[in-house]
């Protein structure tokens, strides 16, 4: 009983070992696409100011830039063989088509792993500007690797570039099906999440020690690099969003109703905030609605008719319940998010100084999760809401998965691998960005020092 109660078919355990391996990657991915930028950040401010303190604080988000880079590595070859070896079909359909983003996207990666070393390794043998310039180039070039990630995922979405007859794909146009209709809005998407996840994490940390009175001249300037780029982002991002909204509500309108559980078709379409779906009886109960929303949020018209579920064949309609939950976590994150950047940027116009109360702080530490959390149920949206799709509308994801039946063992397996992983990498992140009781030793002189070679 024990066994049939844990036995899932062949695609469950490989959708599952996908899932899990992209939404563990995707969190050491995008950490490492935005810590390069607040490494960079501090690097100028010591350059400008010599303070310790910034030299410092350089130091150890490089540290936590080459952890993070290292377990990214590992985790991205994993999910690079796993696509040949659980999605052959996917694979030999469209490997040239995705070949070139995914190969611009292993020249960045290289771009960054050989300027992260000249940055780690090269502080005493290069000049200071030569310094800043290779974090620079590793801030570039990992969004700039998310970027070309991003764009095979928005083809996934939104194919382009085919030439498909009988259901089958007889041409395929590689530049063009680069530049799916939705690349720009859902790269702008991916990066200010990942940008914002980041700073909010570390504005997390920093307030959080400042709560335990350590070191607070620190904690208050690493609060002073990362609060700016929450703020920004956590504003900007809704309005991302937005745009976002608007376009899959003319393109992808299964994915939207999908997400709201808007099962009828009709004009004035209510915005449902939470509830729970019941999908056999085309209802959501203890929602709260907001009349005309949708119809709003998808074309800027209280009035504007939205089509619902009932416009779509049911098998090809996606987890409804699971897609309109991870929705409804994504929002609210957000919204949370950017409430709270609101007020700290009005206390910020009004006083000219980030506000130290402690509940203040303490709203900070509890918002550290949220950008993670969000960029997680966006994920899950974009995903869930595709399916029955691997490619929408060309190639399904059952007639996508390998033949191979015993896909439980690998799958168990990466499950362990990935928590010892976790694990691990929690204790280093810890060790080199929070526990700073004792600053570290003193830099060596620069060779381009001169004036500041005794610093």
């Amino acid at each position: 009983m024990f066994e049939r109660s844990f036995a899932l078919s062949p695609l469950l355990y490989a959708r599952a070992q996908m899932g899990l391996s992209l939404a563990f990657h995707i969190v050491f991915a995008a950490a490492g696409i935005a810590l390069p930028l607040l490494m960079v950040i501090a690097d100028a401010l010591w350059m400008r100011t010599r303070d310790p303190e910034y030299r410092e604080l350089r130091q150890r988000l490089a540290k936590g830039t080459s952890i993070l880079f290292a377990v990214g590595a590992v985790s991205g070859t994993v999910l690079s063989f796993e696509l040949g070896l659980l999605w052959p079909s996917f694979m030999g359909s469209f490997g040239s088509v995705i070949g070139i983003p995914f190969a611009l996207e292993g020249f960045a990666f290289f771009t960054e792993a050989i300027f992260l070393g000249i940055y780690l390794y090269g502080r005493e043998r290069v000049s200071e500007r030569l310094h800043l310039f290779a974090g620079i180039v590793v801030a570039v070039s990992g969004a700039a690797s998310a970027f070309f990630v991003t764009l095979v995922n928005a083809f996934m979405n939104l194919p382009a570039g085919l030439q498909v007859e009988a259901g089958r794909v007889v041409a395929a146009d590689p530049v063009a099906a680069m530049w799916s209709p939705s690349w720009m809005h859902q790269s702008v998407h991916v990066l200010l999440s990942s940008y914002q996840a980041t700073a909010f994490a570390m504005v997390g940390i920093h307030a959080f020690l400042l709560l335990r009175g350590r070191r607070p001249s620190f904690h208050r300037k690493a609060l002073g690099i990362a609060l700016p780029l929450a703020i920004v982002t956590a504003l900007v991002q809704p309005l991302s969003g937005d745009r976002s909204a608007k376009q899959i509500a003319h393109l992808q309108p299964l994915k939207l109703a999908a997400a709201e559980a808007h099962f009828e078709t009709r004009a004035r379409a209510p915005l449902l905030v939470g509830g729970l779906v019941d999908v056999e009886r085309g209802r959501v109960t203890g929602a709260i609605p907001i009349p005309g929303g949708l119809s709003f949020l998808a074309f800027g018209d209280l009035d504007a008719p939205v089509r619902g579920l009932d416009a779509f064949p049911r098998e090809e309609w996606p987890p409804v319940a699971k897609v309109h939950l991870a929705f409804d976590i994504m929002v609210g994150a957000g919204t949370a998010m950017a409430a709270l950047a609101a007020l700290l940027a009005a206390s910020w116009l009004r006083r000219r100084r980030w506000p130290e109360h402690r509940w203040m702080l303490r709203a900070l530490v509890a918002a550290a999760p949220l950008g993670f959390v969000a960029l997680e149920a966006g994920w899950l949206v974009t995903e869930w809401g595709r399916q029955p799709w691997l490619v929408r509308g060309v190639l399904k994801t059952a007639a996508a998965m390998t033949a191979f039946p015993y896909n439980a063992a690998p799958f168990w397996l990466f499950t362990v691998l990935y928590m010892f992983l976790a694990a691990i990498v929690g204790y280093l992140m810890w060790h080199q960005i929070v526990a700073t009781r004792e600053a570290i030793a003193p830099e060596a002189p620069h060779p381009a020092g001169g004036a500041h070679a005794a610093e």
